[in-house]
């Protein structure tokens, strides 16, 4: 029985691999990877890679993608499973790693930096925000998130949310955060294509706000803290 490394890729830049997982690619026999790891990083992989992605609404192919690992594992002295951002973040990671357990394949799981934290911004800052909480804006099956318990953290932040960005904003109002709350889309961070689309909630829930997926959606007070860093440096040089 060959081990199987669950590596997280990150969110795009291929400098944001750890070193664990660069050698790991290095010397992997296959590579079964996602939909969302960044080409680049695939052109470090000199061997077998499948492709394992799937679309929204397609979470059916888990099953399969369990039964893949496990005949690899069966044939080579290690895998790498290779997920976008983190492979426990929003990555059933733990349904692969408690397949594999079960069926005597060991497993290791590599951290990578989730995609959360790829925009920069301070999730956490002191006398703006204590905590931020992370949610999925779709559930298996393509159903809808209960977002009452997300509502009134601090600073929140919407992974796979973008097709269904006006409902979210419309219910996180209805939740009881506020129209003017500042708010941030980034589309593929970390990448050459990235764009950061600034917005308040309010402009979201009335379909205002043109966004392309992939993007990550941060709301709160913590978006303003870096745009406004320019204007801070500003002042200081004139004084």
């Amino acid at each position: 029985m060959g081990k199987v490394y669950l590596v997280g890729a990150g969110p795009g830049d291929p400098e944001l691999l750890t070193l664990k997982a660069f050698h790991l690619l290095q010397r992997a026999p296959v590579v079964l990877h996602d939909r969302l790891v960044d080409g680049r990083i695939l052109d470090l992989v000199p061997g077998q890679k499948v492709y394992v992605g799937k679309e929204e609404g397609e979470s059916e192919k888990q099953e399969a993608i369990h039964r893949l690992l496990l005949s690899y594992a069966r044939r080579y002295p290690f895998v790498v499973r290779l997920k976008g951002g983190d492979p426990m973040v929003f990555g059933r990671g733990g349904e692969e790693a408690l397949f594999l357990l079960r069926h005597g394949i060991p497993v290791e799981v590599v951290p990578g930096v989730s995609s959360v934290l790829s925009p920069g911004l301070p999730l956490t800052h002191r006398g703006l925000a204590h905590g931020f909480a992370a949610v999925s804006g779709v559930l298996e099956g393509g159903g809808y998130p209960d977002l009452s318990p997300f509502a009134q953290a601090p600073t929140l932040v919407v992974l796979m949310g973008v097709k269904r960005r006006v409902w979210i904003a419309q219910e996180l109002l209805r939740l009881g955060r506020v129209p003017e709350e500042p708010t941030l889309f980034v589309e593929r961070a970390t990448t050459p294509k990235e764009r950061r689309i600034p917005a308040r909630l309010g402009e979201v829930a009335q379909g205002k706000v043109a966004v392309e997926a992939p993007a990550l959606w941060i709301l709160g007070e913590v978006v303003r803290v870096l745009e406004e860093a320019p204007r801070e440096t500003e002042a200081l040089l004139r004084r």
